[in-house]
């Protein structure tokens, strides 16, 4: 026994030592490639029980120890790193290029699900059971985002005294599920920064596709009617001009709402009743920037008559208010601007609350969105083709179009169908006598 415990094996990669009551096992694994340090596979096995017999079923069992480690090292099953999660993230982001409201996006979810549950993780426990990790989180996320346990409690005490929690107003914890979509999100930052970890030589594949995740929602969107539409417009028009033509130009351009609030009087071509999307208005960790559109693509969006209309008295009235301020308007004027002198666009997320105010008292269950879904379910219902509508509302091709909209195309290629049998000439019945 005395060569088994005194010195570790000869002429073999990788060694076992006698420590107290266990064996160790160490295995070289190379370096690691994000600190340049070497890296080295541990691990031991216990001796159970005491005398000789014991102390040979040890080793024996430190012996395939040593077998396995080699075997990861070699195969490089492992990661050769001693990064984590969260330290792969943390450079990921950095070097990722992705725009600012994405970002924004990305940078919350890591901070509030990802690195809470597992940045702390080896790379190297990350990449052997990352299904296993992965799965049960993106569960336990589609069941509450707060990650509870299932169990009553109360969310927050105003007082760590013993006190009354109905006086307090103290608040009940209630179950919110993470949206599917949002947890495929997480799903899509942890693969790429896998594929980077690949492509760097941290790991030596991406352990993210054997991952499920939850199963793409399918579009159920839920436009209001034609009868709603008009209550809606009516009421905005009551309320303010300039607000009853956001609401109306929101629905007929069938864009996003940061799109509509970064008009700029040259983007809208009066003479040609066209109107230009190049830009959105959107918020991000740096406050409220303009960027492109979501698509990257500029789409000139034509407009009818009365629309062309309301923008041209909207026009004059806003250089009637700039005159009184001794200033003049410019093609460079916004469009909708909540500032004197129309300086600065409004913000979106103020336009979603007051429209939300709007239909409550309207009645109406229905989002801002919604109005783009309206103007492509009424373009589509009308028999206008699958193209011309993917075009106005700035989708790449049709494919996301027909996915949202199926039904309404539909509808349309049944109209269609009338259309084409009512103009096929009539045919004499036959005489089967």
């Amino acid at each position: 026994m005395a060569t088994r415990s005194d010195a570790p094996v000869s002429r073999q990669r990788g060694s076992i030592r006698r420590r107290a009551r266990c064996y160790e096992v160490r295995v070289s694994a190379g370096e690691d490639p994000s600190t340049g340090e070497r890296i080295v596979l541990v691990d031991s096995v216990e001796i159970e029980g005491q005398g000789d017999r014991a102390e040979r079923a040890a080793y024996r069992e430190a012996e395939k120890l040593r077998t396995k480690l080699l075997a990861d090292a070699d195969a490089l099953k492992v990661a050769r790193t001693k990064a984590t999660v969260g330290a792969l993230l943390e450079r990921w982001m950095a070097q990722h290029e992705v725009d600012a409201t994405t970002r924004m996006t990305y940078e919350s979810q890591i901070r509030m699900y990802i690195v809470p549950a597992i940045g702390d993780v080896p790379l190297v426990l990350f990449v052997r059971d990352a299904s296993q990790r992965l799965e049960t989180l993106y569960s336990r996320l589609r069941k509450c985002r707060g990650l509870c346990n299932g169990k009553p409690f109360i969310e927050s005490h105003a007082e760590k005294a013993p006190h009354d929690c109905a006086a307090a107003g103290c608040r009940v914890h209630i179950c919110k599920p993470y949206a599917a979509s949002s947890v495929r999100s997480i799903h899509a930052i942890l693969s790429g920064a896998c594929s980077a970890a690949v492509r760097w030589g941290w790991i030596s594949f991406n352990p993210m596709p054997s991952v499920r995740p939850p199963a793409k929602p399918r579009p159920q969107p839920r436009p209001p009617t034609s009868e709603q539409m008009a209550r809606i417009v009516e009421a905005a028009w009551t309320s303010s001009a300039e607000w009853g033509l956001y609401v109306w130009l929101s629905a007929v351009l069938g864009a996003r709402r940061g799109e509509v609030v970064a008009l700029q009087w040259e983007d809208v071509d009066l003479a040609a009743g066209v109107v230009r999307l190049d830009e959105n208005y959107v918020r991000t960790n740096d406050g409220m920037v303009l960027k492109d559109t979501k698509s990257h693509q500029m789409r000139r969006v034509s407009i009818d008559v009365p629309t062309v209309e309301l923008l041209r008295q909207h026009r004059e009235d806003c250089a009637g208010r700039l005159a009184l301020l001794g200033v003049s308007l410019t093609d460079r004027t916004w469009v909708f601007s909540a500032k004197p002198d129309l300086s600065s666009p409004r913000d979106p997320a103020s336009l979603t609350r007051r429209y939300g105010r709007l239909v409550a008292k309207l009645g109406i269950d229905t989002m801002l969105k919604e109005l783009r879904h309206y103007s492509a379910t009424e373009l589509l219902t009308a028999g206008v083709d699958l193209r011309t509508v993917a075009g106005r509302l700035g989708h790449g091709d049709g494919t996301t179009t027909l996915r949202h909209y199926a039904a309404w195309v539909g509808s349309a290629d049944t109209a269609a169908a009338g259309v084409i049998g009512g103009r096929m000439p009539v045919l004499r019945p036959v005489d089967r006598s």
